[in-house]
């Protein structure tokens, strides 16, 4: 390193390299401008220097002396290991490997730079290259333990795992029988279950618990023992003794779920489809009965049998593990027995035991069969868990009496206000849903889950200014945005950017959308640092999990939604122009071609100038708050908080491929990505691109009305195209003729004839009647009047009638909703709609957008009533159901007033 320096100047060198390792950069600086006052043109020198100036915000500065360095010293590992090092910085990997590789070429054998190209290597999944740099280090410094790790791992990633194997082994070799000592114990044992585990990948059974066995005694983690014993004792179909360990480890832990199935596998009582003979029901009752005895305290040894039991058994074991509960007060109840709900006949066997609890607590005042009286309370908790059961089944009327009489029962309970929000919000009042969690989260203003949860509900109602200022109480010093986008808090940004879509504010939209899309990147690259931890710390089985889970990442629902919320965007833009665009594309359009190119120029120049005049402005301004290693703590300038940069894109359908690329990768089985894909490639007229997407919305449900739409829509379009001319386009004509006779929709019968078809398989189904409706007026303009009176023909079916307010139908409200939309812009019929709104009316009362008769839509002649006539205090508000006095008393009246108001406008 400094090399042709003079010692003293070499000393000075060394000092620069330290001061950057301990993050002390002013130092680092002034060693480094002292060289540079004898030798400025030194390459190495300069590049440490810009390397020092990287760590403190000075990237300009730093590549540019990097880069000069670089220049006069093209020979130099260092100033390649260094530039290296800065594009790593910036996450740019594929260059710093290939500044790692030239570093490599002039010192091959440099033990710090082949760790630095290891490192980015696993982190860009180069596995045959992290293989062949392991191996080098591992030649290099063949003492190193962490070397024989990041080989075996580097095997292992690369789909090796035997090989893997035959490395720890070896590195075992070397190691003393007293190994390890008192202080590496941990990690020793560490990786001798990580061994263990690829013996069982590779399917060595017998062979991994034999080595289990023999390296007991050096395993330090027994709970991963055990629970690694017992897997290779089911899998080698030694299960009695699987059972024993089953059990030893419920002492252990009574209620690890995964204990008790791991227990009835070994019993033969373990079924995917929860499907159970009535011997195999009465087996498994038995042994949770034997196990309840045993384990009286444990909650999953009493909730698991409510998975397999039915009829009268259900009832007598769930009326045992409700009574206590509700006696508690345990607001969860519902949440715990709700995926029961997907039994048949469980809800309603629930249902006619919680109403029988409450029949006998109204009139005895205590549970059927006792004597002993039950706390007040017991009957809030069931009226609160039979208000939460009636918005299951979608009977709102009948859960909003449960929750009022709750709420007067005992009105101090935040969770009442809270699942009443939640029932208005699913009747379809958002604005009342807003109102009543806004009331629960003011009852407990340190509580964070109820103000995130008022500020989704307002979110949801598109009352985003009132969210923003809710959400603002618990971030730090008041600056919400830059907080929650620090927090990485995703739902936030996926319900905002919804928000926004739906008011039309691309713009917004679009700039939520892509924050969370960065949170993803952001995740991927938090994982570089575990690459040298988690090989020095030996937590090999959990780092293997965190990449394959990083491989995994972007199939998730957060990305998936915030994927696909861009991608509408770009759509929707693409489709609408924003005004600006359009009028700057219309101005520069009557210019010649040079012209335009040299306007696009200016524009550009102009922009990134106003960019770093900002940045400029921004340091300056933080220039005081300079840490005493140099490095100033500045707050990124947000340049475009409305984003309305983002929609001054060229090729908005070029942006939102981009995505596409991520979602066809990752959500494959995802019926919205290949909706996308068709919509995207259409109109790109990327025609076979499109049909791919066809193929895969039918193999995915053929029955969709979605898939239904796009395959007769594709069809019609490409029957609807000229003739062929060009040898490409008679190409793509006869691989469409050829796979059109595939699809059994489509065999020997026309487009009308499919849609007649699918209506006559799904005529009962309201959204398949609108698909059909909708093709039968793409497929035929003139025939709309008979469109429209095949969705007026759709009849609600009752399922149910609901004791104390009507009937109750099948049709959701999204779906109505739909419908609505579809009549108003697609159909292009005004009277249609309204016959459908008054229609729906009847159906969804709380609806705002159907303006129903019990909605906050209308609340002026409730609100009137009450307020002009004091007689009528008493008398419930429209927007929370509480009495006008008590409103007063909470001093909110004037803030309802002033919200109504608002309301009416």
């Amino acid at each position: 390193m400094g090399g042709s320096l003079p010692q003293k100047e070499a000393n000075l060198f060394k000092t620069i390299v330290r001061s950057y390792e301990t993050k002390q950069y002013k130092k680092g600086l002034k060693a480094a401008d002292a060289i540079l006052k004898k030798f400025p043109n030194h390459g190495e020198t300069l590049s440490m220097k810009g390397l020092t100036l990287n760590c403190m915000d000075r990237k300009a500065e730093a590549y540019e002396l990097v880069r000069l360095g670089l220049k006069n010293d093209l020979k130099s590992h260092v100033c390649w290991h260094v530039y290296g090092l800065l594009y790593r910085s910036d996450r740019e990997y594929r260059e710093a490997i290939k500044c790692y590789r030239n570093a490599l070429r002039i010192d091959p054998d440099n033990i710090e730079i082949l760790r630095d190209l290891s490192l980015l290597q696993a982190q860009m999944r180069d596995v045959a290259g992290f293989v062949e740099t392991r191996q080098q280090l591992l030649t290099l410094k063949p003492n190193h333990r962490m070397n024989w790790i990041g080989f075996a791992v580097a095997h292992h990633l690369n789909s090796n795992a035997s090989k893997a194997i035959d490395i720890l082994e070896a590195y075992e070799g070397t190691l003393e029988d007293d190994y390890p000592p008192d202080n590496e114990r941990c990690e020793h044992g560490e990786m001798l279950l990580y061994k263990i585990s690829l013996m069982e990948e590779c399917g060595f059974l017998e062979r991994a618990l034999e080595e289990l066995h023999k390296k007991e005694s050096k395993i330090v983690d027994k709970l991963s023992y055990k629970e690694q014993e017992v897997l290779l004792l089911v899998k080698l179909g030694l299960l009695e003794e699987g059972e024993k360990l089953y059990r030893m480890l419920l002492s252990m832990n009574p209620d690890n779920y995964r204990y008790y199935e791991g227990l009835q596998k070994c019993m033969g009582l373990l079924s995917e489809s929860h499907c159970y003979s009535s011997d195999e029901i009465d087996r498994l009752e038995a042994l949770y009965k034997s196990l309840g005895q045993q384990y009286s305290q444990s909650s999953a040894v009493k909730r698991i049998p409510l998975d397999f039991l039915n009829g009268k058994k259900f009832r007598e074991a769930a009326d045992n593990y409700i009574r206590p509960l509700l006696m508690k007060g345990i607001p969860s109840l519902f949440s715990d027995l709700s995926p029961l709900y997907d039994h048949p006949g469980k809800a309603d066997i629930l249902e006619q035991l919680i109403l029988e609890l409450e029949h006998s607590i109204r009139t005895t005042g205590g549970y059927p069969g006792r004597t002993e009286k039950e706390p007040p309370s017991t009957l809030l908790w069931n009226l609160f868990y039979l208000a939460q059961h009636y918005d299951r089944r979608g009977q709102y009327d009948t859960a909003l009496v449960k929750i009022d009489e709750a709420i007067e029962h005992t009105p101090t309970v935040i969770d009442l206000y809270s699942v009443k929000s939640r029932i208005l919000k699913h009747a379809g009042d958002l604005v009342a849903a807003a109102a009543l969690a806004d009331e629960a989260r003011c009852m407990d203003l340190a509580d964070r889950y109820i103000n995130s949860e008022c500020v989704k509900r307002m979110l949801q109602a598109d009352q985003v200014a009132l969210a923003e200022k809710t959400a603002v109480l618990f971030t730090k010093d008041g600056d919400q945005h830059n907080n929650l986008y620090d927090m990485q808090c995703m739902w936030y940004e996926l319900a905002s950017g919804e928000s926004y879509f739906r008011q039309g504010d691309l713009g917004r939209a679009l700039k939520k959308f892509l924050a969370v899309e960065k949170h993803y990147a952001d995740i991927t690259e938090d994982q570089f640092d575990f690459h040298a931890y988690c090989l020095r710390k030996m937590t090999l089985r959990t780092y293997v999990e965190m990449l394959k889970f990083q491989d995994q990442l972007h199939s998730h629902d957060y990305f998936r939604k915030a994927a696909g919320g861009a991608i509408r965007c770009y759509i929707k833009l693409y489709d609408s122009p924003s005004k600006s665009a359009a009028e700057e594309d219309g101005e520069i359009s009557n210019l010649p071609a040079s012209q335009k190119k040299k306007m696009r120029q200016k524009q550009r120049k102009a922009e990134a100038r106003a960019k770093k005049e900002a940045e400029v402005k921004n340091e300056d301004s933080n220039a005081s708050g300079a840490s005493k290693s140099g490095k100033r703590n500045v707050k990124p300038v947000d340049l475009d908080p409305n984003g309305e940069k983002l929609l001054q894109v060229e090729d908005p359908l070029l942006e939102a491929t981009k995505y596409l690329k991520l979602l066809q990768k990752h959500s494959p089985d995802s019926l919205e990505t290949h909706l996308l894909s068709f919509e995207l490639n259409m109109r790109k007229q990327r025609t076979l691109i499109a049909f791919q997407a066809v193929k895969q919305l039918l193999r995915l449900d053929a029955e969709n009305p979605d898939s239904h739409c796009c395959l007769i829509k594709f069809f019609h379009k490409v029957g609807a195209m000229p003739a062929p001319v060009t040898d490409t386009e008679k190409l793509i004509w006869a691989v469409l003729e050829a796979e059109r006779p595939t699809f059994s929709q489509l065999h020997e019968k026309s487009l009308l004839e499919a849609n007649t078809q699918f209506l006559e398989k799904h005529g009962d189904s309201l959204m398949h009647r609108a698909a059909v409706a909708e093709m039968l007026y793409v497929l035929d303009p003139s025939k709309k009047a008979e469109a429209i009176k095949l969705i007026e023909d759709s009849s609600n079916n009752l399922v149910s009638i609901n004791r104390t307010l009507g009937p109750v139908g099948k049709w959701k409200l999204n779906d109505c909703i739909a419908v609505h939309k579809l009549l108003g812009t697609r159909l292009n019929d005004n009277d249609a709609a309204l016959r459908w709104k008054a229609r729906c009316t009847q159906f969804f009362p709380y609806s705002t957008y159907f303006e129903g008769s019990c909605s906050s839509a209308i609340p002026s002649s409730a609100y009137n009533q009450i307020h002009k006539n004091p007689e009528n205090l008493g008398a419930t508000h429209p927007d929370t159901g509480h009495s006008a006095d008590s409103i007063s008393s909470n001093g909110k009246l004037e803030k309802l007033e002033a919200s109504i108001k608002d309301l009416i406008v």
